[in-house]
């Protein structure tokens, strides 16, 4: 019984604590609400008098960008205003210059017809005052105007011959003289380095045992050799030489450093050869190629095409009277240049037609023709231009000359192969030629004196008039140049010309 009513008891207390505590909970529940809803309404409170200070500085913001937008607006419309006005004032100009000027060109044509009426009235008297004289003279205009030429031609004939005398000596003692100036200036002004480098067709050995090894077993290197360059070996004619024969002389040369190097490495056989053609070859090519671009960076002339490049390389093995071509090619270009740049004439053409002037010759051995036609051929083949192409073809004038740089480009060449050392033989030898050449025209009757010019190329012979007739002159010639032909040695040709001329002289007192 006592435990029931403690178990009663403790349920009562625990529900009347359960109660007690729900209502407690509600109590403190109830007070935080209230506190967080007055912290809640402060918080919207401050933030509408955020929104409310931010709305009201926006407007302020907007009132003032209005303001500004408002004032440009005025002043732009204040520029367009002013300048419709300026375009209005320069229209209204324009318009009144316009009818002065139609009013001008009406009385322009006012007075251009006046002035065709009063011409055509002067032609008219003019007719009539010559039809007058005509028939008061009994001659006409052109019989009147003949007679009196004739009679001062007569009156004056020697007067006039010696005017024209005297201006045609003046005249040529003056281009001669510019001439020799221009020709100093520019032989002066070209100071290129020439050197005599011979495309040699001999190969000097350490001794005839290396001809054996050469030949080979039953001749099998030597034809092997002789094959791959396309040349002929002789070695059995000298001793320590052998002597490469070919028309070609990049074959030749590349024959030359190809036994050269066999014989200093010392194996010689078969494939041995080959490997060493093979090298020799690509040499050659390199040396062309670097050749060729040295000639074109030396003179400056730019813009060729690389394979044209390669045939002015080609130029550096071959020779003429014992002087590159290469060499003088350039040389040309530098003369040419300079005399254009002293006459006034095309110094980019004249460059460039002096250094192609011999293009041919580095093909002359493959294509029948002339060098000159060969070079024009090729140069027409590159695209290279038609005055280069014409100073080409007239260089040693087989074409007529078509321009002042042609004529400069046949100059330059002349002046590069005919000066004293350009070519094969010492100044000794040169002068020894010149002073036979002399001698022999000298040595025959009615001759009064000779000279020996163009490096030799050509003798001028004066004969006496009253001892040699025109007929006699020119079998003097022939027989000058047969006695120079028979005992003279020298490379080309000789011009023999024999001049004979009659002069009457009178002194005045």
């Amino acid at each position: 019984m006592t435990d029931l009513m403690f178990f009663g008891v403790g349920f009562g207390l625990l529900v009347i604590g359960c109660i007690l505590g729900y209502y407690t909970r509600q109590s403190i529940a109830t007070r935080n609400y209230k506190t967080v809803e007055s912290k809640t309404l402060k918080k919207i409170e401050k933030a509408e008098e955020e929104a409310s200070s931010i709305i009201k500085r926006a407007e302020e913001e907007a009132a003032e960008i209005a303001q500004g937008i408002k004032k440009e607006n005025d002043e732009r419309s204040h520029e367009i205003l002013k300048r419709e006005s300026i375009l209005l004032k320069r229209e209204n100009t324009l318009d009144q210059k316009f009818i002065d000027y139609e009013s001008k060109e009406e009385d322009f044509k006012k007075k251009v017809d006046q002035l065709r009426v009063i011409k055509e009235r002067i032609g008219s008297l003019k007719e009539e005052a010559d039809k007058k004289l005509e028939s008061v003279a009994g001659l006409s205009r052109e019989d009147a105007k003949s007679q009196i030429l004739e009679v001062v031609k007569k009156e004056n004939a020697d007067e006039i011959l010696e005017k024209i005398r005297k201006i045609e000596k003046e005249g040529w003692e003056s281009y001669e003289t510019k001439a020799r100036e221009i020709l100093s200036m520019v032989i002066q002004k070209c100071s290129i380095d020439q050197a005599q480098e011979l495309t040699t067709t001999s190969v000097a050995l350490p001794s005839d045992d290396v001809k054996g090894r050469i030949i080979g077993k039953e001749g099998r290197n030597i034809r092997t050799l002789e094959r791959l360059t396309g040349v002929e070996i002789i070695v059995d004619d000298t001793p320590e030489v052998a002597v490469i024969s070919g028309f070609d002389p990049v074959r030749r040369h590349t024959a030359k450093i190809a036994l050269e190097k066999l014989i200093k490495d010392g194996r010689i056989q078969p494939a041995r050869i080959e490997d060493t053609v093979k090298w020799a070859e690509e040499e050659i090519a390199k040396q062309i190629k670097e050749a060729g671009e040295l000639a074109v960076y030396e003179t400056g002339v730019v813009g060729l095409d690389p394979k044209l490049v390669q045939l002015i390389g080609r130029l550096r093995f071959r020779t003429s009277y014992g002087q590159n071509i290469l060499l003088h090619s350039v040389e040309a270009s530098f003369l040419a240049a300079a005399l254009a740049s002293e006459v006034g004439a095309n110094v980019a053409i004249a460059k460039k037609a002096g250094l192609l002037h011999d293009i041919g010759k580095a093909l002359d051995h493959q294509i029948e023709g002339s060098h000159t036609e060969i070079g024009a051929k090729v140069l027409e083949k590159f695209g290279i231009e038609k005055e280069v192409i014409s100073a080409v073809k007239s260089h040693h004038e087989e074409h007529p000359y078509e321009s002042i740089e042609a004529i400069l480009v046949q100059t330059a060449d002349a002046i590069s192969g005919a000066r004293p050392g350009a070519r094969k033989g010492d100044l000794d030898s040169y002068l020894k030629r010149l002073s036979e050449l002399e001698d022999i025209a000298n040595s025959f009757r009615g001759v009064e004196k000779s000279y020996a010019i163009a490096a030799g190329r050509e003798i001028r012979i004066f004969v006496k008039p009253n001892e040699i007739d025109d007929l006699q002159a020119r079998g003097l010639a022939k027989e000058i140049a047969s006695r120079i032909h028979n005992e003279l040695k020298y490379p080309g040709e000789i011009k023999v010309n024999v001049i004979r001329e009659s002069r009457v002289i009178e002194y005045a007192r």
